[in-house]
């Protein structure tokens, strides 16, 4: 009996664990505000500058919380290693929106210029996290690597879209602008025509002839 109830303990850790794990990998990790700002952000480029400024939050806690004094009363390592696997569910719902928006043309030229801006300094923050390691870094060590990894696949992601971004609405605003020409060409024709029409009638009221309306 006592065996039976320890494996069925042992389900029951399991099984709580790996919900918090697929809580983890939804974002349930989120606060209601944080929620509500991802939720408003429907622009292309506002949900990047949103899940960045998130992922950066994540990783201001964690510089913070790793150079605190160890206390017995809580487990500051496993904690940290929760932020920075919050922080890579972060990145990767970052990079799936830029695959999205990208599969669907959304501008996001200035929402992945802001990205290519605080990205790298990110990066930087991260190296230097594993470079520094404090009396937890054994625990979050493996997740550190793990996040400096997927923000540099992130980054390189996203220096390719907006070089396909920027050739693509640069092609687009040469087109517009011909086209703008054009119809500002026909424009001067159809104006032209018309005040030549006006004098062709002039001329022949003068000379009496009467107008193709007159002779119907």
């Amino acid at each position: 009996m006592t065996k039976a109830m320890g494996r069925l303990a042992i389900l029951v850790l399991l099984l709580v664990a790996s919900v918090v794990i697929i809580r983890a990998q939804k974002g349930d990790f989120l606060t209601e505000e944080e929620e509500d700002k991802l939720r408003e952000a429907q622009d292309p480029s506002e949900r990047i500058e949103v899940y960045a400024a998130l992922a950066q939050t994540r990783l201001d806690r964690i510089d913070e919380f790793r150079q605190r004094p160890a206390d017995p009363k809580y487990d500051t390592g496993a904690y940290l290693d929760q932020l920075v696997g919050q922080y890579i569910v972060l990145t990767d719902e970052l990079k799936n929106w830029v695959q999205v928006q990208y599969d669907r043309q959304g501008d996001m030229r200035r929402g992945l210029r802001k990205l290519l801006e605080l990205g790298p300094k990110q990066l930087e923050m991260l190296r230097r996290i594993q470079q520094t390691p404090g009396p937890y870094a054994a625990e979050y060590g493996k997740s550190l690597r793990d996040a400096i990894d997927d923000l540099t696949d992130t980054l390189d992601g996203a220096t390719k879209a907006l070089a396909e971004q920027q050739k693509k609405y640069g092609e687009l605003k040469r087109e517009e602008k011909a086209a703008a020409q054009a119809a500002k060409v026909r424009e001067k024709e159809e104006k032209k025509r018309a005040k030549e029409e006006q004098k062709l009638r002039k001329r022949q009221h003068k000379r009496g002839v009467p107008a193709d309306t007159e002779r119907d």
